[in-house]
């Protein structure tokens, strides 16, 4: 698959906005899931009965159809259940739903449902080909409280800066399917998981909040989250969080297919093809979007009288704390933040992107600014201090033509963001 961008945006045109667009591509199709879903299909386990398949995530549509490609009619029955606008087509006798993310809605507790109904009168010979992405915790969910309450839950989760693992360790005990229950529900057969990681780590209980794999969190733990985000909880849901997961799955295991590691992998070496000098800073960035972006700024600062062109590689998933009530993303505010930082510099450009193509509740994958982009922002009566206060990231991006665009990826293993220092 080659990934592809709205080249719409002037400043894909620029020297270096070529460069940046050559580099998210490449970075993107090095992710994709498919030559990994096949070399974990390798090791399928042997079964005398059915073969079911059941693909949950960003990412689910384009594994599916990397495992139908090869197992077809081997497979008896199977559902897609993936973001709204990922799936692209018929895949086979598969059934597709699209649902809600990242709060669930109807559509995913009903896709959910279908799930479960396919799996829960399996026999002890029978195989689910489980393929499971980011986005997952969302898709795949029956709560164990009222929707509207699960629903609020997972806002607060989200508006308070929250990380993944906090919000999978809560999510997780409110579920009947997450924290290793939706492999119980499939027993006695077999569960086979094909993971996409877009948790830091890699962890296969966290990721898409473990609904295959042993639960390594505890109710202690989940309780601490509640407490130190001072979640508003009914007495049902705290009771519920006090309700442990399994700890031990006798029928299911899982293979980690690929992690945003490729992602920066490759963007280091589309970099170096193109005549910079990469340096990976870290595969684990953690922390809020704005601090990322100004510390990728005051990197450019330091090196902007380097005689050599330099690029400072960043993935992981920085988090949002909302103050205001603007619209944008964490990419998009990783960049904005940065652009602050960069006024004025000459050749020097930086993107923050989301792997899935979505970034935060909107229909942009990040944001892309330069040296040029703050001073255009006060130009149109922007103010960047003004902006990020009111997390309100993704109208002072596109003023400043600085909202990257690439639709649907068919991967989910996280955030790359790429700091470029071009010399001649």
């Amino acid at each position: 698959m080659d990934c592809c961008m709205d080249m719409g945006n002037p400043l894909f045109s620029t020297k270096m906005g070529k460069d940046a667009a050559r580099i998210i591509r490449a970075a993107l199709n090095a992710a994709q899931p498919d030559t990994a879903v096949r070399r974990a299909l390798a090791d399928l386990p042997a079964y005398s009965g059915r073969l079911l398949l059941v693909s949950v995530g960003k990412a689910a549509w384009q594994m599916a159809r990397a495992a139908y490609d090869i197992l077809g009619g081997r497979i008896d029955d199977g559902i897609v259940v993936t973001k709204y606008g990922h799936a692209k087509g018929a895949v086979g006798k598969l059934r597709i739903r699209e649902a809600g993310h990242p709060v669930p809605d109807t559509a995913s507790y009903r896709a959910t449902q279908e799930a479960m109904e396919l799996t829960g009168s399996l026999c002890e010979g029978d195989l689910v080909l489980f393929l499971l992405s980011g986005g997952g915790s969302a898709l795949l969910e029956k709560p164990l409280l009222s929707p509207r309450e699960m629903d609020d839950i997972t806002r607060q989760l989200l508006a308070c800066g929250a990380d993944i693992v906090e919000m999978n360790t809560v999510r997780k005990r409110l579920s009947a399917v997450k924290g290793g229950r939706f492999a119980r529900l499939c027993a006695p057969a077999r569960v086979f998981s094909v993971v996409l990681s877009d948790v830091l780590g890699d962890p296969l209980d966290m990721i898409a909040s473990g609904p295959a794999y042993p639960d390594g969190s505890t109710c202690a733990q989940a309780l601490a989250v509640a407490e130190k985000y001072h979640l508003r909880l009914s007495d049902e849901a705290r009771t519920l969080l006090m309700r442990e997961t399994p700890k031990y799955l006798a029928n299911a295991e899982a293979r980690i297919t690929g992690s945003v590691r490729q992602l920066c992998a490759a963007a280091a070496k589309t970099c170096a093809e193109l005549g910079y000098e990469p340096v990976t800073l870290t595969a684990g960035l953690n922390c809020e979007a704005r601090e990322a972006g100004s510390f990728l700024a005051s990197i450019a600062r330091y090196h902007g009288d380097s005689n050599k062109s330099l690029a400072f590689i960043a993935g992981g998933e920085t988090v949002v704390r909302l103050t205001g009530r603007g619209m944008g993303g964490r990419n998009q505010e990783l960049a904005l933040a940065a652009a602050r930082g960069i006024d004025g510099m000459k050749e020097t450009l930086l993107f923050s992107i989301g792997s899935d193509g979505t970034d935060g509740p909107t229909d942009a994958a990040g944001g892309i600014v330069t040296g040029e982009t703050a001073g255009r922002l006060r130009d149109n009566g922007y103010d960047i201090d003004a902006a990020l206060k009111e997390n309100d990231s993704y109208p002072a991006l596109k003023a400043a033509d600085g909202l990257i665009f690439t639709g649907p990826t068919g991967t989910n293993v996280n955030d790359l963001s790429c700091l470029l220092l071009k010399r001649p």
